[in-house]
């Protein structure tokens, strides 16, 4: 039997600037999503950028949120929500779920395609790439955000482009492996 490992915690100063840090951050490259809620009545949306896997079993994702959501405070009482991962060709979805001026409920998905999930109620877009239906498990605080999980019960995948968010701007993506794009 072995004694447990005390962390120790060594703070040493950094001598970045801490913008910086922040630019070489925006060099990770992730899909960009719009996530669904059906409340009621009341449907909301959101576009989030870092979306991953989390676990394999359960089949968890992670979600980051600023803090204070709206979204996930929506998506913990609702107990359910949807992950719409976007194809290369809906930047302007995108773009239209992270405006703060866009119309509150139902009004925002006006003029969109989508139907509502059986399970979640909430709204799956047409086109996207993926749709990830999801059950409610948690949020935490993690400093400035919100990371929310959600236990995926349903999920589908189409064969298009990925829409990227990578550098500050979105980019719709083609795909190679990497060992093709080094040989050419």
């Amino acid at each position: 039997m072995t004694a447990p490992t005390e962390l120790r915690t060594v703070r040493r100063p950094v001598r970045q600037d801490p913008a910086d840090r922040r630019r070489a951050l925006y060099h990770l490259a992730s899909p960009v999503s719009v996530l669904t809620v059906g409340s009621g009545e009341r449907l909301h949306g959101t576009t989030a950028s870092t979306v991953t896997l989390v676990s394999r079993a359960p089949l968890l994702v992670g979600v980051v949120l600023r803090a204070g959501s709206s979204f996930a405070r929506l998506a913990a009482a609702e107990g359910r929500f949807a992950i719409n991962v976007l194809s290369g060709a809906q930047a302007e979805v995108a773009d239209h779920f992270a405006n703060g001026a866009r119309p509150d409920g139902s009004a925002q998905f006006a003029g969109l395609a989508w139907t509502a999930d059986s399970y979640a109620k909430a709204p799956l877009l047409a086109g996207a790439l993926a749709h990830y239906t999801c059950r409610f498990h948690s949020v935490h605080t993690a400093g400035d955000s919100e990371l929310l999980l959600g236990h995926v019960v349903r999920a589908n995948a189409g064969d298009d482009q990925p829409l990227f968010s990578y550098a500050g701007e979105l980019f719709a993506g083609s795909l190679y492996p990497a060992k093709e794009a080094s040989a050419s």
